[in-house]
């Protein structure tokens, strides 16, 4: 297990989040929107799994969800879902949201396609995922 003290585990969210600060670190953890501190000999200390929960806020952070609605979205998630949300942060990076294209197909699905793929690959990916799509409606 990884110990991390409040600033180190800011500085290694400023490598994902830059406007992340330490106030907002505590201020997190103040209101409980990440677990407990875990004790590590006689100290206080954030963990990985910390580390997860606070890329997870900052991810559906950028979604528009308000910091209440994040805390009771994450309560009752497993460890592994919490990671999970926390990878899909670069998805969410303005310049990544501006020169990425996004295809809704269905209410559940949407694809999201980088800016090099061709109009051809995209249009087969499209139709592909449709024709599935359409195939799960008829079961």
């Amino acid at each position: 297990m990884n110990g991390y003290t409040a600033k180190q585990i800011t500085e290694l969210l400023q490598q994902d989040e830059p406007g992340i600060n330490l106030r907002t670190v505590r201020y997190y953890t103040q209101i409980g929107i990440v677990p407990p501190l875990e004790l590590a000999g006689n100290k206080r200390v954030y963990t990985d799994k910390h580390l997860h929960y606070f890329r997870a806020v900052l991810t559906l952070s950028k979604t528009g969800e308000t910091l209440a609605a994040i805390q009771e979205r994450l309560k009752d998630l497993p460890l592994d879902e919490i990671r999970r949300i926390g990878e899909s942060m670069d998805m969410y990076r303005p310049e990544r949201v501006l020169e990425n294209e996004t295809v809704r197909i269905s209410d559940d699905v949407y694809i999201t396609m980088g800016p090099h793929a061709s109009g051809e690959l995209k249009r087969k990916i499209i139709a592909a995922v449709s024709d599935v799509m359409k195939g799960e409606n008829r079961l």
